[in-house]
């Protein structure tokens, strides 16, 4: 039974790491976030001890190890994507391994510098890449890999995800903690893509707003027209007009890729390879992040070449700019 941590234990996404850990009968022994609502620690883990401050939490982590001989093993992080860098390396200064989600950071650099003290420390970093163990993703580059070598494939990719204003007042809104539309929703797509089709060679953005982004991605075995949002609006109407609020959709070669379902217990997936050394860890994260700075730090062109055809949609005005 190896000891965990968590950090970020009131976001939208640590119930699943919550999970992961008990899933895979581990322990988690403390948790830190600046909020207090956390009562779904209760399901998991009743008796880990639960932080605000997190000088007292370090001090916790230190009291354990030299009083109880009780050491840490990993320290999982669910913060907002600005933070990760800065906990990753908490986690290893403690003699623990990382596992983090994404994006794992919002600057190539940022893996430049984290590979360095993974070298000291002799701790590994890991990140959250489920997409790459969902099984139709699996089956799709097993697809791509039996294709002739000098196939390329033509690939759409849409995602739309509503957001109502709240999105604006929390650190989501803001580019430098959130690394803006394409990072925030889109990074895991990015890994995705950059696992099953190979290296980037041209990375191209049309468009690229508060609520949207879209572009052009070439790969080594893929030319990718990609749109990203979470403006409502833009929403097909057929999907509003049946109460949703979510569009998901990547077609390949004009065929409609099902991962709707199969989410479940992905993390978990990923936790077992972890504690069996099998994750994904710092090499494999590179591209996507360095695809998504680029994207945040391109100038978009416009509505020329190879763009979605939902770039074409009407751009809107902030909602605090109104």
């Amino acid at each position: 039974m190896k000891n965990f941590a968590l950090i970020g234990a009131s976001g939208y996404i640590a119930p699943r790491h919550l999970k992961a850990i008990k899933d895979t009968n581990n322990n988690l022994i403390a948790a830190l976030d600046k909020f207090d609502s956390v009562g779904i620690i209760d399901s998991y883990f009743p008796s880990a001890d639960f932080f605000v401050e997190s000088e007292r939490f370090d001090r916790h982590i230190e009291k354990l190890k030299y009083e109880k001989n009780k050491t840490l093993d990993y320290v999982s992080i669910c913060t907002p994507n600005y933070l990760h860098d800065s906990h990753i390396r908490m986690a290893l200064r403690r003699e623990a391994d990382a596992i983090c989600e994404k994006p794992l950071v919002l600057n190539p650099w940022n893996i430049d510098a984290l590979q360095k003290m993974e070298e000291e420390s002799g701790q590994r970093v890991w990140n959250i890449l489920q997409l790459r163990v969902h099984q139709s993703i699996i089956d799709l580059k097993k697809k791509v890999n039996e294709a002739p070598r000098d196939k390329v494939f033509e690939v759409d990719l849409t995602y739309l995800t509503s957001r109502g204003n709240w999105y604006y007042t929390s650190w989501k809104g803001d580019k430098s903690k959130s690394g803006g539309i394409a990072t925030n929703i889109g990074v895991h797509f990015y890994d995705m893509l950059s696992w099953i089709f190979g290296d980037v060679k041209e990375n191209i953005v049309h468009v690229n707003t508060h609520d949207r982004a879209s572009g052009y991605l070439e790969f080594e075995r893929a030319r990718v027209r990609w749109f990203l949002s979470i403006n409502y609006d833009v929403l097909p109407i057929e999907i509003k007009d049946k109460g949703q609020r979510t569009y998901r959709s990547i077609t390949i070669e004009g065929e409609e890729l099902e991962f709707s379902g199969g989410f479940t217990d992905l993390h978990t997936k990923v936790y077992e390879d972890i504690l069996e050394g099998k994750g994904y860890g710092l090499d494999d994260t590179r591209q996507s992040i360095e695809i998504v700075h680029n994207i945040r730090n391109a100038s978009p062109i416009g509505l020329k070449g190879e763009y979605h055809p939902f770039a074409k949609k009407s751009l809107a005005e902030h909602p605090f700019g109104k």
